[in-house]
């Protein structure tokens, strides 16, 4: 039999996994920065957290979630997304006695049963953030700028931010009256799924891709003028902000998303190369959700993001911002090149070959072990040096540590540098500290070019 990945999820290998890390470097980077700490949360949860916290009549509970009975015949589900499950952790531990807002990221893979397609997958990754305890319009605008400067620092332009407002549990009700009463005339044009939310969810028509629930709601009148005063002074509040801060963006009443804890502000951010999945990233406020839950009434605003849809946009080229993507190495197709490959030529020089690829990896005169080392390659497969120069160069890597057993007698090395191809006679006992600083030169310039410090 020949095994392959489950429908719906992949392999990312080691040639790929260079923007993986840019991603998660890059989300850490500005996350914490913004006052917001990393949480990690099981990957199952018992069923009952989402079917409370995101709703029973919604899609995802309904038809997409990987749920199963354990042992002890729990009922468990892994988790379709992130929001439940650090809500349930922020009551579970009783952050909210804590001073507030309690300010959260997370990074990991979520899953659902959808019909795998570009763009989609079962077992996907998201990173996102949650703020708990505010209720401060600035606090919407504060995580939708982070949203957008982490796809700056991305270096992925060509995206529009989209809002719309959902109103709360005193104005919804009035609209989705709205809502049933203008479109049950005209349900023989909406497809099973959508007759079926007529009754029972009907906000959930507004975003529906199917081209008859288009043409029906396309007269809907949009939410505005059903809000409540608070909801529509805080979208008032979040639209001027944003605008204060020179964040573009447009208007789309359509905006619901899948899940019933939002409440007022809702947001997509979207991006025309992923085609008929657009959406980079969303999210919006979700205030009643922790009492949803079983604990104290606490407000609470966040988003979450593909990882996958990032990078495929990152891959295709599209929409480069002012970072770009990671800087270009000679003969590099994959993941950056070695700072350094040693090619030793005869068995004493393989030794030494290996002593100072270590030496040089964990960095020379570093109080953190490790902190300046560098990233180094050797030979393992006995070629010769025009081979293994040859190699070299289709790694990428930039300097290049030629090590015979003449040279090695001698206690020297021959130093080369790919990009101009200047070689020197070098002290053995110096290439550690010579080439460490090197690396360290290397760094800062890598770090003025892309603002990461």
């Amino acid at each position: 039999m020949e095994y392959k990945a489950p429908r719906g999820t992949r392999d990312i290998l080691p040639d790929e996994m260079h923007l993986w890390h840019k991603v998660e470097d890059i989300v850490r980077l500005v996350c914490e920065r913004a006052g917001y700490g990393e949480i990690r949360t099981p990957i199952f949860e018992y069923t009952e957290l989402f079917e409370r916290g995101i709703g029973q009549v919604t899609d995802i509970v309904e038809k997409e979630m990987y749920t199963f009975l354990d042992k002890a015949k729990r009922s468990i589900t892994l988790r379709p997304e992130g929001t439940a499950s650090v809500v349930r952790a922020f009551l579970e531990h009783k952050l909210y006695a804590r001073p507030q807002p309690t300010k959260f990221y997370y990074i990991g893979p979520m899953f659902r049963y959808e019909r795998p397609q570009s763009g989609r997958y079962r077992q996907f990754w998201q990173f996102g953030v949650e703020a708990l305890g505010s209720q401060d319009p600035a606090m919407d605008v504060e995580v939708i700028g982070i949203l957008i400067e982490i796809y700056r620092q991305l270096g992925l332009g060509g995206f529009e931010v989209q809002l719309n407002t959902i109103g709360c549990p005193e104005c919804r009700p009035r609209y989705r009256d709205e809502l049933r009463s203008y479109l049950g005339g005209r349900a023989g044009e909406l497809c099973e799924d959508c007759r079926r939310r007529l009754v029972r969810n009907p906000l959930r028509l507004l975003d529906c891709k199917e081209p008859g629930c288009q043409r029906a709601i396309d007269e809907v009148p949009p939410i505005f003028e059903y809000l409540c005063d608070e909801c529509r002074e805080h979208f008032e509040g979040v639209k001027a902000l944003l605008s204060a801060l020179g964040v573009s963006f447009v208007i789309n009443p359509r905006i619901v998303r899948g899940l019933d804890y939002y409440t007022k502000t809702v947001f997509e951010v979207v991006h025309s190369e992923l085609g008929a999945q657009d959406v980079l990233g969303a999210g919006g406020r979700y205030d009643g959700l922790a009492g949803e839950c079983g604990g104290p009434p606490t407000p609470g605003v966040g988003f979450a993001a593909g990882i996958d849809r990032a990078i495929q946009v990152l891959s295709a080229g599209a929409g480069a911002g002012e970072a770009g993507d990671a800087e270009s190495r000679p003969g590099d197709a994959g993941a950056p090149g070695p700072d350094v490959y040693i090619a030793p030529i005869g068995r004493e020089a393989k030794a030494e070959a290996l002593k100072l690829a270590f030496a040089l990896r964990q960095g020379a005169g570093e109080e953190t072990p490790g902190a300046g080392g560098l990233k180094v390659e050797t030979d393992f497969m006995g070629r010769s040096l025009k081979a293994q120069m040859k190699y070299a160069n289709k790694l990428g890597a930039r300097q290049v540590v030629i090590l015979g057993d003449e040279e090695l007698h001698r206690g020297v090395a021959l130093l080369r540098d790919m990009s101009t191809g200047d070689q020197e006679e070098v002290p053995i006992t110096d290439i550690v500290k010579r080439l460490s600083t090197f690396g360290r030169a290397e760094a800062a310039t890598v770090q003025e070019a892309t603002g990461c410090r």
